[in-house]
């Protein structure tokens, strides 16, 4: 861990080259991810900042947007866009002006609402990318040079750093919310804590109304002990002891605000087998834990939730590693009518890459024996399967199948 230290963002190479073709560049991602600070660090010479966060700010922005714009000027950065949404359609009115890149640089923590407003008013004149919490790399002070994950090139990542299991679960149970790394000394007690009580006050809040917070704080424990499963409203509801409609409206709110993922199921529309429920995952396994009440890495490493947040946490660097280049990767899940499971199949390039997760450092190739039911849409191939697994190195496993250690992702 980097703890004192300025962290490397793999992103900053993609905001970069954004900034270069778009009017505008748009950075989204839960609450204290890290997006201030990011683009704090690389505003172009003459661009100001301003946050929405600042309540006079926004008062004057929501008074009169273009006005706000006006007087503001160019190049801009707004911080927390989200909190007057009718600022998008004036930054479109002000960049089609020239069309110039390097405009404005926007962020903001509620991403399908905001998204939906930028579809709306800015589509063709915005770059997007969405930031995580740290990734492991940038985690261990290795962020800047830090590639995608390429299943079919795994020797590549040679030269990744290893961990063994113990220190593996140390950053399962610590996460990746840069102030922890930053400030050393930083208590995860208390700053999940102080966290747990922002997010309520500012994204919730503005996202539902949620009169009891108690019953809230309640649901979110019982999603984050279901991290790595299929998602079951029913099941869900009755373990928060919430009404299934409102099981849904409230995990809309920790998807639109960056707390949790769903991962689809891959199916192809003539297989009439696969399941069609998608799974959940907490984004940030730190803030899983302590929702969890692991008190110690070692006691969660012991526990009955090691196994899925271990599979939290692979899922999490996977979709982290394409993320912070700008890359739109296409995962999914596989399960079939009786119960095969492939936890990530990627798409790219018409090929199929399966990845099992086993807490093991050494697997079998039986562990990928679910691949072989995969079905394939005409045109289509299957490519060799991976275990990411506690390995500290890259194992064969035969028919050009892999064990590869979930640390080096």
């Amino acid at each position: 861990m980097v703890n004192g230290m300025e962290l490397e963002r793999t992103i900053v190479s993609k905001v970069e080259e954004l900034h270069r073709v778009f009017p505008c560049v748009m950075v989204t991602g839960a609450r204290q991810v890290g997006k201030s600070t990011l683009l704090k660090s690389l505003l172009p010479e003459g661009m100001n900042y301003i946050t929405l966060d600042d309540e006079l700010m926004l008062s004057r922005a929501k008074d009169d947007p273009a006005g706000f714009l006006e007087e503001m000027g160019r190049p801009l950065c707004i911080d927390e866009v989200q909190y007057e949404p009718r600022l998008l359609r004036a930054i479109k009115m002000k960049v089609d002006e020239t069309g110039e890149p390097g405009q404005y640089w926007l962020t903001g923590s509620q991403r399908f609402h905001l998204m939906q407003g930028v579809s709306e008013s800015l589509a063709g004149r915005v770059g997007i990318v969405e930031l995580y919490s740290l990734s492991q790399s940038e985690a261990t002070g290795k962020g800047g040079g830090a590639e995608p994950f390429d299943p079919e090139n795994i020797k590549e990542r040679l030269a990744a750093p290893v961990c063994d299991i113990n220190e593996l679960y140390e950053r399962i149970w610590y996460g990746g919310y840069p102030r922890l790394y930053k400030y050393a000394g930083t208590s995860p007690e208390d700053y999940f804590s102080a966290y747990l009580s922002t997010y309520i006050a500012r994204d919730v809040r503005a996202l539902t109304q949620v009169g009891d917070t108690s019953a809230f704080l309640r649901f979110m424990q019982a999603v984050a002990a279901r991290t790595a499963q299929q998602l079951v409203y029913a099941d869900l509801a009755k373990e928060a002891d919430v009404s299934p409609n409102t099981a849904k409206r409230w995990l809309s709110v920790l998807e639109t605000s960056g707390i949790i993922d769903i991962l689809p199921p891959y199916y192809v529309n003539t297989s009439k087998r696969l399941t069609k429920s998608p799974k959940l995952y907490f984004a940030d396994t730190g803030f899983c834990a302590w929702l969890g009440g692991w008190t110690t890495p070692r006691v969660l490493q012991q526990g009955a939730m090691a196994g899925p947040m271990l599979e939290t946490w692979a899922y999490g660097q996977l979709r982290r590693s394409y993320c912070n280049r700008g890359i739109r990767a296409k995962l999914s899940y596989y399960r079939s009518g009786n119960g095969a499971e492939v936890d990530f199949v990627l798409e790219r390039d018409g090929k199929l890459f399966p990845m099992e997760v086993k807490r093991s450092s050494s697997p079998r190739l039986s562990d990928l024996s679910a691949v072989a039911g995969i079905p394939l849409a005409p045109g289509v191939t299957l490519r060799p399967g991976l275990v990411l697994c506690t390995a500290t190195q890259i194992l064969p496993l035969g028919r050009g199948c892999h064990a590869y250690p979930i640390s080096m992702i």
